[in-house]
């Protein structure tokens, strides 16, 4: 059965990609992704997998070309973040090593805090604290 997750994203430049990840606080792995054209980032406290490689070796892999993400989106990653604060502290952070925010940190329905932003090629994350005592039943 599956042991963990890996996701594969192209990126334009290995190394800017690796310092915006590394900034956000994202853990390193050069077991993996030791390459000069990859890298690999141990997410959380689980069994999950960031693998970054440069946008000619992820079409190999792939075996199909990058769709443009100017244009639209096909999945929206998401983190789960412990507090409201730690949702503000990322969103300075994205901003600081480059990316953009598409949704300013707030709350939703009174019990999600969150914000979206973008990283430096495009992909879409949603970081988002859920304050369960407070979910909606149903």
């Amino acid at each position: 059965m599956t042991k963990s997750l890996w996701i594969n994203l192209p990126v334009k430049d290995i190394n800017k990609s690796k310092a915006f990840f590394t900034t956000l606080g994202f853990s390193l792995n050069l077991q993996y992704g030791a390459r000069e054209d990859s890298a690999c980032f141990l997410i959380g406290e689980s069994n999950f997998a960031l693998m970054l490689f440069e946008e000619s070796l992820y079409e190999g892999f792939a075996g199909t070309s990058i769709a443009d993400k100017r244009s639209g989106t096909e999945v929206l990653f998401s983190i789960d973040a412990e507090s409201p604060e730690e949702v503000d502290e990322l969103a300075k952070k994205v901003v600081a090593a480059g990316g953009s925010l598409y949704g300013e940190p707030g709350y939703k329905d009174g019990w999600m805090y969150g914000c979206g932003f973008i990283d430096l090629d495009g992909q879409r994350w949603s970081v988002l604290y859920m304050d369960m005592s407070k979910m909606p039943l149903g």
